[in-house]
């Protein structure tokens, strides 16, 4: 990719992120994103179509920097306990808890909790195919499995971060493993 595009997306991300930590999402326009990172409303089209979409890649990238992008969530290993992938995802979560309120919330930033939900489950189902899901074996088409996978773990974390006091990352990661993987109940 053209580092030009690489350095105002970056830009673009970096003056969102700042302007929510003080402002709700719904009082920031794009002109103020816009201003903020030093480039006119036009080029923050070239790349994003609103911002909702800017603070899903934001909070994407955000996720990815903090190695909390659950890229090696992937394992065999089922045990009691929350992979540390997991662990660290909900803590990046708890660092920005107030940007993933408005997100996952979904009245503030609707698109962005979309967002989030359809990389979760390309994520889940390009996962699940390195591992060896077939429909046949599991009964269940890859795109319902991974969809009900996301779905799950971010109403987990949505439903999670309306408790006040937050419980903490550990707490909640262990609850979205046991909504996971758990059977029996």
């Amino acid at each position: 990719m053209d580092p030009r595009v690489v350095r105002t997306r970056r830009r673009l991300q970096d003056a969102l992120l700042a302007l929510a930590r003080d402002h709700p999402l719904e009082s920031i326009s794009v002109a103020d994103v816009a201003e903020r990172a030093g480039v006119n409303r036009s080029s923050f089209y070239q790349h994003y179509g609103d911002k909702e979409a800017l603070l899903a890649a934001a909070l994407r990238a955000q996720a990815r920097a903090a190695g909390a992008d659950l890229s090696d969530l992937v394992t065999t290993d089922v045990g009691p306990d929350p992979p540390a992938a997991l662990l660290r995802w909900f803590a990046h979560v708890a660092d920005h808890a107030t940007l993933y309120r408005q997100a996952l919330g979904g009245a503030a930033a609707p698109d962005a909790a979309a967002g989030m939900r359809r990389w979760m489950q390309e994520f889940v189902a390009d996962t699940a195919r390195r591992l060896g899901f077939t429909e046949d074996d599991a009964g269940i088409p890859v795109d319902v499995f991974a969809a009900g996978m996301a779905w799950s773990l971010l109403g987990v974390a949505s439903s999670w971060l309306e408790h006040d006091p937050l419980p903490a990352p550990e707490v909640a990661a262990g609850w979205a493993w046991r909504m996971l993987v758990r059977r029996d109940f």
